[in-house]
């Protein structure tokens, strides 16, 4: 039986987050990973300005920086009416991220340099072992997991407490009875990445239609990142051919049709989801979750890495707090903080979630706000700074704000103080 202070399952953004920030104060991390790493992850592949903060702290920024990451100086939205939301991320708000540039990494690199860093500062890291139940004790107490090893073995690793940070399917989330999946919406993603796209910018874009939407980004290497979300029953009717699926898709939009006309996919087209997933809690007595095995409501905020990485940082932050506890009542007090805590740093994020999703699920109602953005365009720097987790969602969600985004326009367009 193998043992540690803590076992991190899953080696992506949350669980690397965890395991370098434990490693680096002297815990002993166990991260295990069914993959072997590099290995390709169904993404967007955008990260937020903000996210560039914790990359930094883990000593991968400046890495992604010099291998010539593409840089994102902001997103635009086309609304199926044709309107455009152009919002940028060094904008005059006031309001400034860590980095004045969001990056677009592929997640097969990204994972595995993220990984390779927790590696650096002491954790250790098992990939190829797949976690399938959970160790308790007596009392029902996590007590560390049971994982299948390359070998098709049963492996008992036994530990003070365990972090799940497993993805959206998350096994530990699972096992704990936590997990929960929210009735709307059922969106499945279809994720590849092309060559042969044409005019694609320093922009990060997002193509609302009204049978879906697709997010476009340059990848590096001649490589774009194409990651198309459609009702969950639209993949499922065409789960047998998803590269013509969603070729034909591309292609019967008209003003991308163009781009694309001459594009190949580079790699196998996968799908993932359905999303809207989101835990009860984050904690169990030995246990916490974070990542997409947390929360994870709707890829078009492009949230995802940068609440991954951060969620990875609470979730280290309150594990070392449970592990000093002198008892397993003050352990778990620590560990019902973490979920308070969590809930703090995501709860203003979540509401804009929420409204976007129900906004884009609105033809009428995107095609509203684009027109706005485009009468007033630091109405669209606000929105895209809030979606790159540094300008607060307060900020968006005020009265005039929305407002000034959703009423019908009077004679003289109408421009937004910000102040």
């Amino acid at each position: 039986m193998n043992a540690a202070d803590v076992i991190v399952v899953g080696g992506g953004p949350a669980g690397a987050s965890a395991a370098h920030a434990l490693a680096s104060a002297n815990v002993d991390v166990l991260v295990l990973d069914r993959a072997r790493f590099p290995r390709p992850k169904p993404c967007a592949e955008c990260l937020s300005p903000e996210a560039s903060r914790i990359l930094h702290r883990m000593g991968a920024l400046e890495a992604l920086e010099r291998a010539g990451a593409p840089q994102l100086a902001g997103m635009v939205v086309r609304a199926p009416n044709g309107a455009h939301i152009r919002g940028r991320y060094r904008a005059g708000h006031g309001f400034r991220a860590f980095r004045d540039r969001g990056l677009s990494v592929r997640r097969e690199v990204l994972d595995h340099l993220l990984l390779q860093r927790a590696g650096a500062a002491g954790a250790r890291v098992h990939e190829g072992a797949r976690v399938v139940d959970l160790l308790r004790d007596g009392a029902g107490r996590v007590r560390g997991v049971i994982a299948m090893d390359g070998d098709g073995r049963r492996v008992a690793h036994e530990a003070a407490l365990v972090i799940g940070a497993d993805g959206l399917n998350s096994v530990v989330a699972a096992r704990l009875g936590l997990r929960r999946r929210l009735p709307w919406p059922r969106r499945v993603a279809l994720v590849a990445h092309y060559r042969g796209v044409t005019d694609v910018s320093a922009y990060g874009e997002m193509h609302v239609a009204r049978d879906g939407y697709v997010g476009i980004a340059d990848a590096g290497d001649g490589l774009t990142t194409v990651a198309a979300v459609f009702p969950q029953r639209a993949v499922r009717d065409r789960a047998g051919d998803r590269a013509a699926f969603l070729a034909q898709w591309l292609r019967a939009q008209p003003h991308l049709a163009p781009r694309f006309a001459a594009a190949q996919a580079a790699d196998e087209v996968r799908a993932v989801g359905p999303f809207a997933s989101h835990a009860r809690r984050a904690w169990a007595p030995g246990a916490l979750l974070a990542g997409d095995a947390a929360d994870f409501f709707d890829p078009f905020t492009g949230e995802g890495i940068y609440a991954a990485l951060r969620g990875g940082e609470l979730a280290a932050e309150h594990a070392r707090a449970a592990l000093a506890a002198p008892s397993a009542r003050k352990a778990d007090a620590a560990l019902a903080a973490y979920h308070f805590a969590y809930r703090r740093e995501f709860r203003g994020k979540w509401a804009v979630e929420r409204a976007i999703g129900a906004v884009v699920a609105n033809a009428a109602l995107i095609d509203r706000a684009a027109a706005a953005c485009e009468r007033d365009p630091a109405l669209a720097d606000l929105l895209v700074g809030v979606c790159g987790d540094f300008v607060p969602p307060r900020a968006l969600m005020r009265p005039s704000v929305l407002f000034a985004l959703f009423a019908r326009p009077a004679r003289a367009p109408r421009t937004v103080r910000l102040a």
